[in-house]
């Protein structure tokens, strides 16, 4: 199982091929994701510190330039799936920002 590092949260095991988000919600990381996972918000994005998430997608690389983000070290968590060690540093939390999570994403 790979093991995922969130800056201010620790380490922890995740299923191969799991939902980021869904990894970091089950984890105790209270991201946000107002949207549900539809890649519309941005807000459940993360900056990739360490680990590989493949090339952004072309989702990702609109719902990005749509809100003017195009910085290569960020992913949406609800798009990406863990298959391998990685660290990240969520960007919105539910602590930071007052909002509540929103809807859960799909599997």
């Amino acid at each position: 199982m790979p093991n995922v590092t969130v800056e201010g949260y620790g380490t922890f095991n995740v299923e191969k091929g799991k939902k980021l988000v869904l990894a970091l919600e089950d984890n105790g990381v209270d991201i946000l994701h107002r949207c549900g996972g539809k890649a519309r918000c941005t807000t459940c994005r993360v900056e990739v510190i360490e680990g590989d998430f493949s090339e952004l997608t072309s989702v990702e690389q609109t719902a990005f330039s749509g809100k003017g983000l195009m910085d290569t070290g960020l992913r949406l968590s609800c798009q990406v799936h863990v298959n391998g060690d990685a660290t990240v540093r969520p960007v919105m939390t539910e602590k930071e920002s007052g909002m509540d999570a929103g809807p859960r994403p799909a599997e």
